[in-house]
């Protein structure tokens, strides 16, 4: 099969690659541009945890074929913080314990992120709402929503 040329940006870095049409957006994020932020769990979109913003909306990119985010501006958890800072999400999530073996972590930062943007005073409903899909086998989902809301003081960047 011939390779379809495609143009993304990505954490605010234009690329222009050619890639395989049977490729997902995980892989090409993992293995063609060496962004490991994004996990891979069990590739069928069960689990949450690849997800990343696409033009600022949650997706699993397990789910996505690469050649399907052509012209879309993709964010991973290496593009939320700036200039060495941690994004205020990654913030709370330490000092509220949230990440415990970190595996789910980018998927649920980048969730709130999204979030936060679009309502900067969810309630905890709204955070559980938000997040629903994501799983996490270690934390109980407890400090993950408290980390959320007081991130939200934070908002909007």
């Amino acid at each position: 099969m011939s390779e379809h040329e495609i143009s993304l940006t990505v954490n605010g870095q234009d690329y222009d690659l050619d890639v395989d049409p049977n490729k997902n957006l995980l892989r090409l994020i993992r293995e063609d541009l060496g962004l490991t932020g994004t996990n891979c769990g069990c590739e069928r979109g069960d689990c949450g945890i690849c997800t990343i913003l696409i033009d600022g909306k949650p997706n699993k990119s397990c789910l996505m074929l690469a050649v399907e985010a052509d012209g879309r501006n993709i964010t991973t958890i290496e593009g939320l913080s700036e200039d060495g800072e941690l994004n205020p999400i990654q913030q709370a999530f330490i000092e509220n314990g949230a990440v415990q073996c970190g595996f789910c972590t980018p998927a649920f930062i980048l969730t709130a992120h999204a979030l936060l943007e679009r309502n900067p005073d969810p309630t905890e409903e709204e955070v559980k709402g938000a997040i629903d899909g994501i799983l996490c086998r270690c934390t109980g989902y407890r400090q993950i929503i408290d980390a959320i809301l007081d991130a939200a003081s934070e908002y909007p960047l």
